[in-house]
């Protein structure tokens, strides 16, 4: 099959695929008389499996670990639950986050109880404020984003 059959196949844009094969997650492909790139049923496996892991915020580092796994299927599994270990905690982690922008928020919009136009706005006024007299900026751990070393490797796509 051609790239946008494999595309539709396997419900991944076409830019997605040649990324991930840039980045070594996807086999090349082989190439047909014409140069065409020729995909067949395991790139489709392969491309699913990528997607559901993404689809799991899943670092491409993550991803990639993973697929060595698939690559050898002999080798000893308790790294995989490892590596699933500290996504969850790096979920929990991003649960914790949302939970404090959540306050944050909430604490930004009882600032203004009126909601009438022409009105000083309170969240509007908290907003223009500098750092420090308004709401307490949040350390820049606190902000999206994973933690440890998995995730620091390579930005994700």
């Amino acid at each position: 099959m051609k790239i946008g059959e494999l595309a539709v196949a396997s419900a991944t844009p076409i830019e997605t695929i040649r990324f991930y094969e840039r980045e070594g997650l996807v086999p090349a492909p082989q190439r047909s008389a014409g140069n065409y790139r020729i995909y067949g049923e395991a790139h489709v496996q392969r491309l699913v499996f990528i997607r559901r892991c993404r689809g799991l915020d899943m670092a491409l580092d993550e991803v990639r670990a993973l697929l060595q796994f698939i690559d050898r299927p002999g080798a000893d599994c308790g790294a995989v639950d490892r590596l699933l270990d500290e996504h969850i905690g790096h979920v929990a982690a991003r649960i914790r986050e949302l939970q404090a922008l959540e306050a944050e928020l909430r604490t930004l919009r009882a600032r203004c109880q009126s909601g009438r136009p022409g009105q000083d706005c309170g969240i509007l006024r908290e907003l223009g404020q500098p750092l420090g007299e308004a709401l307490p900026p949040r350390p820049a751990s606190e902000l999206h984003g994973h933690v440890g070393p998995v995730h620091r490797r390579r930005p994700a796509a």
